[in-house]
Order: C-alpha cells, then sequence, then structure tokens
C-alpha cells in the first residue's frame, strides 16, 4: 500500500525519530500500512489519513503501539475510540444518497 504524501514524515515526527535511516523508514512504512489496513478494515471504508481527525489520531496511536511491541494492547486501551470511529463510518455510509 503506498502512504500519502507526507504520512510517513508526519508519523516520524509524532514518534519523535529525528535521524535518517532507510531500514528504520522501511520498517515504519511496513508498520504505517497495516495501521491504514486495519482501520480501513474495521470501518469498511478508505480512511483519509492526510487530514487532521480520528483516523490519523489512531493510525499514529497504533504506530507507537507497534513500535514498541505492544499491539497487543492497542485495541484494548483504544477500545472506545476504535468502536466509536466505526460507528461514525456507519452512520456517513447509511447518510449517503444511494444512486
Amino acid at each position: 500500500m503506498e502512504l500519502p504524501a507526507g504520512l510517513l514524515a508526519d508519523v516520524r515526527n509524532y514518534l519523535d525519530i529525528t535521524w535518517e535511516d532507510t531500514a528504520s523508514d522501511l520498517k515504519l512504512t511496513g508498520i504505517i500500512s497495516r495501521g491504514m489496513e486495519y482501520l480501513n478494515a474495521l470501518t469498511g471504508k478508505t480512511l483519509d489519513y492526510t487530514a487532521e481527525g480520528k483516523p490519523k489520531e489512531l493510525l499514529f496511536d497504533y504506530c507507537r503501539y507497534v513500535r514498541s511491541n505492544a499491539l497487543n494492547e492497542f485495541q484494548k486501551n483504544y477500545l472506545h475510540e476504535l468502536l466509536s470511529l466505526q460507528l461514525s463510518q456507519e452512520v456517513i455510509i447509511v447518510e449517503e444518497p444511494t444512486v
């Protein structure tokens, strides 16, 4: 999955990664991609990770947990936010006019 422009730099900034390392960027790109796929699957649609909002916030926190080897804690600690995101996307889908 190709990352939106600037997302890698935003995640690096959020995680306080100030050094340049190609191998670390490649690893982080994989983490970001998996996080995007996870959140997209959870909501049933492709979310916008470039705009400030809940999808971007949860993606950043997903990356923080994976980088800290604590992915198993992410869903437990963010259950309310994940459910809220899921429900908000279902409401948007229901409200969109059908053709």
